[in-house]
C-alpha cells in the first residue's frame, strides 16, 4: 500500500468540527455511501465493493474485498482532549488466515480503520494510526507497515478468538499516537474505513457499525 496514507486523506469528502461528548462518525445509510467517494488503490485488480443493511443494533456497512483494496473515509475534527477513545463494532465473516499481516506480500486486512492526523503540506507526510481486525496475530500486537513507517498497524480483534462474531472494542487514541509515533496529538484530522486483500489476491467479508468518538 505504498500510497496509502495519500488515499486516505484524498477519499475524504466532509469538513466538520466535533466537540460533543460522544462523536459518531459514520450513518451507514445509503445516503451517506453516495456521498462518499470509494477510491481504488493503485495497482489494485478491483475495488472492494461496500453496501449498508441493518440488524436489531442499527445500520452497518458490509466490505467484500476479492483481490481488492480501496478505501472510503471522512475529514472530520476531533478533539482528543474531550473524546480520546474510539468506539468500533465490527464482524469478520470470511477472514484472511494464513498470511503474513506485516510483511508487504501479507499487508491486508479484512477491516481496518484508519485514524489520520495532518502533519504537512502533503497527504504523504501525514501519520495514521491503523486499527485492525487480524486473521493471524493476538490483541496487542501491532507494527509499522512495511510500506511506511508512518502509518502504524494495531491489532484490537482477532479471527482467533472471534471469527464470524461482532465485536465491540475501544481504543485511546491520542494515548496512541504519543506511543507510536511520539507525537501529542490534540486533534484528529480525520478518519477511514477499508477492506483490502490486494497484496494476499484472497477474499474477504468483512461487517463495520457504530463507530464513534467517546470521553471515556
Amino acid at each position: 500500500m505504498k500510497i496509502i496514507l495519500k488515499l486516505l486523506v484524498s477519499v475524504f469528502l466532509l469538513s466538520e468540527i466535533s466537540t460533543a461528548s460522544e462523536i459518531k462518525i459514520f450513518e451507514f445509510t445509503e445516503a451517506e455511501l453516495s456521498q462518499l467517494e470509494v477510491r481504488k488503490v493503485r495497482g489494485a485488480h478491483n475495488k472492494t465493493e461496500y453496501t449498508v443493511g441493518s440488524n436489531e443494533n442499527g445500520n452497518f456497512l458490509k466490505a467484500v474485498a476479492d483481490n481488492a483494496a480501496s478505501g472510503l473515509g471522512k475529514a472530520v475534527k476531533i478533539n482528543l482532549n474531550k473524546t480520546p477513545f474510539i468506539n468500533i463494532t465490527w464482524k469478520i465473516e470470511k477472514d484472511l488466515f494464513g498470511i503474513k499481516e506485516n510483511t508487504k506480500k501479507g499487508h491486508d486486512f479484512a477491516a481496518r480503520v484508519f485514524a489520520v492526523k495532518k502533519i504537512g503540506a502533503t497527504p504523504l507526510s501525514n501519520r495514521a494510526i491503523n486499527y485492525v481486525f487480524s486473521s493471524n496475530n493476538d490483541i496487542g500486537f501491532y507494527s509499522a507497515s512495511p510500506y511506511t513507517k508512518k502509518s502504524i498497524d494495531n491489532v484490537l480483534s482477532t479471527t482467533k478468538n472471534n471469527l464470524n462474531e461482532w465485536v465491540t472494542v475501544k481504543a485511546n487514541v491520542k494515548e496512541d499516537f504519543k506511543k507510536f509515533h511520539g507525537l501529542e496529538v490534540n486533534e484528529l484530522d480525520g478518519l477511514a474505513i477499508m477492506s483490502d486483500t490486494d497484496n494476499s489476491n484472497m477474499k474477504s467479508i468483512a461487517y463495520f457499525q457504530n463507530i464513534y468518538f467517546s470521553a471515556n
